[in-house]
């Protein structure tokens, strides 16, 4: 009987260890204001990078990445040495110490993909205008057949769509979402 507990506790104590140690993930499109105690540029432009530097810093707890404005503001990371309330903001990808950076996928967006190539015609987009804008820009194209859409800051002063005569293949570049529609 006693073997019995032993056993059902082991195996209690297991199951909390393995729900505990699960991942956590940052969140695109989130802040975390507040608690911060260092800011860095970030010359890649890749919300991990930032992630990466907080799990290299024993005293940050959590992390918010800013994406570029501009060409010369660039992104910018923050170090929080404590867990601020997130936040819902498109300027961002926040994360927790232990978040790595999981992009969000949907299916008709690919969130840091680039499909560089192909391109038939690219515009400068207007201030407030986002990858929907694109997509919608290319949707209504019969030639068009895929679209990037690259933030403000990773190809230019303004934001810029791409649109795409070809399916090229996808590469991961934070900044970047691209999507086919045909």
């Amino acid at each position: 009987m006693g073997r019995c507990r032993l056993f059902t506790a082991w195996l209690l104590m297991l199951v909390l260890f393995a729900a505990a140690t699960r991942p956590a993930l940052a969140q695109a499109n989130f802040d975390r204001p507040g608690g911060d105690y260092q800011s860095s540029p970030v010359a890649s432009g890749d919300p991990a990078d930032c992630a990466l530097a907080c799990e290299r810093d024993r005293r940050c707890r959590a992390w918010s990445f800013n994406y570029p404005t501009d060409v010369a503001g660039g992104a910018v990371c923050w170090l929080k040495g404590s867990v601020p309330a997130r936040v819902q903001d498109n300027c961002c990808v926040s994360g927790v110490r232990g978040a790595g950076v999981v992009e969000p996928r949907n299916g008709a967006e690919e969130t840091s993909i680039d499909r560089a190539g192909g391109d038939y015609h690219t515009f400068a987009m207007k201030s407030g205008e986002s990858d929907e804008t694109c997509k919608a820009a290319c949707t209504e194209d019969n030639k068009c057949r895929a679209w990037t859409f690259a933030r403000a800051g990773y190809v230019g002063k303004e934001a810029h769509c791409f649109l795409k005569k070809e399916i090229k293949p996808p590469r991961r570049k934070a900044g970047f979402t691209s999507g086919v529609v045909r």
